[in-house]
């Protein structure tokens, strides 16, 4: 005889559930979207052990975004990639795995003391893409009725809609926040990002420095070679400074030809080192001004650290930029420090 159908959701659940997830899509956290639609999940079917992993476009990988049953810990650095496993066969096909004796199924991998005995393994998609997949580990899957698979999809169509809006709404502050030209952030960044810095270091009795840099005879670039080539030189200046500086350090376009280093937790004599190397270091590059003509660019700099050199944020920048003048009126192409703002090298 066969057995019977597992009991699916009734229509009350099936609408009640569609509500929450439509107004789970109006948040903008994104891993608080995630959670809560997985608890409506969670709670229906009871898995032993559950996941939902994000699709890393660039590098074709997956990363866990949540994880219940197991140790965050365990798997947060884990990247699994297209085609591997359970996860990585779902996003790279698109097609939903349900699995209910996993132990004959060569994608399935237990490991580090857990068993799965069965799986489901959903993608979220959108717009023929994978964005996500969840997997439900060690509930009942024989049998299972149409209407709860319409559940399941239910929810992973809304965790798919929550993933995109959460990437627009990203999108879209990344512009406010970014300058078109560099790629760098932009000023009215910088004074959000002073502004928490300088929270942080009062709070925390810390200091922290900025390097005022100012490129010399810029407008020779325009005049010679052409405001297109002028604006490529700017975006390629702009990230080799990037590059230079440590991941906890921010460089912002303050406008112009005109740049600004936040150094974090840096103090005035490492700050003064820091501009130093910067300086040597990129006046000792060139770069492309189009159609194969290379170019050196020769700049200014000035460095002010708070709370030696300011009392707040306005001041400090003011004066990084009266040290950065002291040098552009005179010498150009050096480095000085609030502390002595006509000390040439």
């Amino acid at each position: 005889m066969t057995p019977p159908a597992a009991p699916g959701p009734s229509q009350h659940d099936l609408l009640v559930f569609h509500n929450v997830a439509r107004a789970l899509t109006s948040e903008l956290d994104l891993d608080s979207i995630l959670r809560a639609i997985m608890r409506q999940m969670e709670q229906f079917f009871r898995p032993e052990q559950w996941s939902l992993l994000i699709v890393d476009e660039a590098r074709q990988e997956l990363f866990y975004a949540v994880i219940v049953g197991h140790s965050e810990a365990d798997l947060r650095e884990v990247r699994v990639r297209m085609g591997e496993g359970l996860a990585g066969w779902v996003a790279e096909h698109g097609e939903t795995l349900i699995i209910p004796e996993a132990e004959d199924d060569p994608r399935v991998r237990s490991g580090r003391g857990f068993r799965i005995r069965s799986a489901i393994c959903m993608p979220l998609r959108s717009r023929q893409r994978t964005l996500g997949v969840i997997q439900l580990f060690n509930c009942q899957v024989e049998n299972l009725a149409d209407d709860t698979i319409s559940f399941l999809h239910l929810l992973c169509d809304y965790g798919a809609i929550a993933i995109e809006n959460a990437r627009a709404v990203e999108r879209i502050q990344q512009l406010t926040i970014t300058d078109d030209c560099t790629g760098l952030f932009n000023q009215r960044h910088l004074y959000r990002v002073l502004a928490a810095e300088w929270e942080q270091a009062r709070r925390d009795g810390g200091a922290f420095s900025l390097v005022f840099i100012d490129l010399d005879h810029f407008k020779r670039v325009n005049d010679e070679h052409g405001h297109l080539a002028g604006s490529a030189l700017l975006a390629e200046f702009g990230q080799a400074l990037l590059s230079l500086v440590r991941p906890a350090d921010s460089v912002f376009r303050y406008g112009g030809d005109e740049f600004i280093v936040l150094l974090h937790g840096v103090g005035a004599e490492e700050a003064e080192r820091v501009a130093r190397h910067l300086h040597e270091t990129l006046r000792a590059r060139t770069f492309s001004a189009g159609e194969g003509r290379q170019v050196s660019i020769r700049a200014s700099y000035g460095v002010a650290t708070w709370p030696t050199h300011a009392a707040d944020i306005d001041e400090l920048i003011r004066i990084a930029d009266f040290a950065m003048y002291s040098i552009k009126s005179t010498t150009r192409d050096d480095v000085a420090t609030a502390s002595n703002p006509k000390r040439h090298s």
